[in-house]
């Protein structure tokens, strides 16, 4: 029984992990909507953005741990992991 408990504990853990992924996705699409609406190139929009999501991962998990995510991109990306189409609204 308290194996149940805990399980369903975690269940809702990951259940909110993913609507506050959902809900992050969904704000930084308008905003990438807004600034290509501005006539922001997307190439700059890609830098700056993973100037900042490399800043916040380095101020949360430390440039050790930030730098072996980042050796991992190369076959991530090589395996299709981000060839997603983002609809320009």
């Amino acid at each position: 029984m308290e194996n149940a408990v805990r399980d369903t504990s975690e269940d809702d853990e990951v259940y909110a992990d993913q609507e506050q992924k959902r809900a992050a996705l969904g704000h930084l699409k308008e905003a990438w909507a807004d600034a290509w609406a501005e006539g922001i190139d997307g190439d700059c929009l890609a830098q700056a953005s993973l100037f900042v999501a490399l800043t916040e991962l380095v101020s949360t998990y430390g440039e050790d741990a930030t730098a072996r995510f980042a050796e991992s991109l190369p076959r991530r990306i090589a395996a299709g992991e981000f060839s997603v189409i983002l609809s320009r609204q």
